[in-house]
């Protein structure tokens, strides 16, 4: 499995709201299309971008982008965030 967890900080609860963005904490050695192909399978979205990067502790944070016909807000309280 190529993504840990939801990654939630105040500035991603922003992100969600305002561009319809989600943050997850994935495996160091994961690409961006297994993490496209992941996202998508597991939350019936279309993934128009992601950026990848690494924390400070040395973890992988990838802040995925969804089209605008989903919605990051829908997703993000199924997971438990609102």
């Amino acid at each position: 499995m190529t993504i840990k967890h939801p990654y939630i900080t105040e500035k991603a609860t922003i992100q969600i709201d305002a561009n319809n963005k989600l943050q997850f904490l994935v495996n160091v050695g994961a690409t961006k299309n297994q993490i496209k192909r992941e996202i998508e399978n597991m939350y019936e979205v279309t993934v128009t971008d992601i950026k990848t990067m690494m924390t400070p502790k040395g973890r992988k944070k990838a802040i995925v982008t969804l089209s605008h016909e989903d919605s990051a807000e829908e997703i993000a309280t199924r997971l438990g965030v609102f």
